[in-house]
């Protein structure tokens, strides 16, 4: 009887090569090349010191082929956070697709936020089963480099509410039952397509049966819990309820608030990191974080940074000083070397100290609280 062929085994490439045939698309990768798990590019948010805490040892912004929560007690500038990435994603050749929800989007905003929006599409959101169709819709006929921001996911119905009566417990748990299974589905595609999708979303009032877990997590975002899984960044917004956490101008108008950044989640090792900076809403021509404002804490815990009563003295590396009053801290960024100076201190304090962990944690997070509870609240 003739023997039969001994039959060798499949290499691991080949294995690779194998089971992406069968399923007709590229889904075993060789992490060591390029792959869709690896995050290539990132959006600036507008704010360099948040840019600087989001990601251990670098300057990152938001995940490029992620999903990125932005979620926000009223008036801490959620969609103006939203326009700044909409318009630097822009100049990065990214396609912006805005859904809104709430219809309160004004053109004029978007362009003072530096959006072009003649390259812009904006979409009334009115389900959530829609934006989620859509979504999928873009990703199938576009393809790579897309923008979806989502404004917001608390105020977008879903089918069976626009459809139904008033009373809420006729489509109790509708959403967060739509939601987790819309964003399962999207996570692949968004990777694979070089996309990424911004989700913005309220903070609310934890209301629980569960006395221990309304004091551990005084705050929530709507839309259940599942959707904490699936981004890869969650950026908190808290403010507090004072006159003076407002910006004021020189007639004492409101112009803007002052808010503070908690990570909430980061795949990038870094949550619970802190941030502050000013953003400023009620002025028609300028709008916006206030960026170059918040350096001056960023670098103040700095020991290059001395504090003798009203002065400062900036210490920079060539052993040379610069005296100033944080008064004139804008006055003084014009100058180059002063900047500069500044900058590095940034990548010392913000980014390198966290990265090799040089002084204590307590100087980068406040472990343990959370956003909205009074010990974690902005102190100016």
């Amino acid at each position: 009887m003739a023997k039969k062929a001994k039959v060798g085994k499949v290499s691991f490439a080949d294995m690779r090569g194998l089971i992406n045939k069968k399923h007709g698309q590229n889904i075993a990768y060789d992490l060591t090349q390029e792959n869709p798990t690896e995050v290539t590019g990132w959006i600036p948010t507008g704010s360099r010191w948040l840019d600087a805490i989001i990601s251990r040892g670098k300057y990152a912004g938001i995940p490029v082929g992620k999903m990125t929560e932005i979620a926000g007690l009223e008036s801490t500038g959620k969609s103006f956070l939203a326009a700044q990435i909409a318009a630097n994603a822009q100049k990065q050749g990214i396609n912006v697709v805005y859904f809104d929800s709430e219809s309160a989007i004004d053109p004029g905003f978007l362009e003072n936020a530096g959006c072009n929006l003649e390259t812009l599409i904006y979409i009334q959101a009115e389900s959530v089963e829609f934006v989620l169709e859509t979504v999928e819709e873009f990703i199938g006929s576009v393809g790579e480099n897309l923008l979806f921001i989502w404004d917001s996911i608390a105020l977008t119905p879903c089918n069976s509410d626009i459809e139904g009566d008033f009373n809420p417990q006729s489509s109790m748990a509708v959403k967060a039952r739509v939601l987790s299974k819309g964003l399962q589905k999207l996570t692949l595609p968004l990777a694979n397509a070089n996309s990424t999708l911004l989700a913005l979303n309220q903070l609310k009032t934890n209301i629980t049966r569960s006395v221990s877990e309304a004091m551990t997590e005084p705050l929530v975002t709507p839309g259940g819990k599942s959707l904490a899984y699936a981004y890869s960044l969650r950026i908190w917004l808290t403010s507090r309820k004072a006159k003076n956490s407002f910006v004021l101008d020189d007639k004492g108008f409101r112009v803007g608030s002052e808010v503070k950044v908690t990570l909430k989640k980061s795949r990038f090792g870094s949550q619970g990191r802190t941030c502050t900076f000013r953003i400023l809403w009620g002025d028609s021509e300028n709008i916006g974080v206030m960026d170059e404002e918040s350096w001056f804490d960023a670098v103040k815990p700095s020991e290059r940074m001395v504090q003798r009563g009203a002065w400062y003295t900036l210490v920079h590396q060539d052993g040379t000083e610069t005296k100033f009053q944080p008064s004139r801290w804008l006055e003084m960024l014009q100058d180059e070397k002063f900047k500069n100076s500044v900058l590095q201190l940034i990548d010392e304090e913000v980014i390198m100290k966290f990265d090799e962990r040089i002084g204590s944690a307590e100087d980068f997070y406040e472990e343990g609280d959370e956003p909205g509870s009074e010990s974690n609240q902005p102190s100016y």
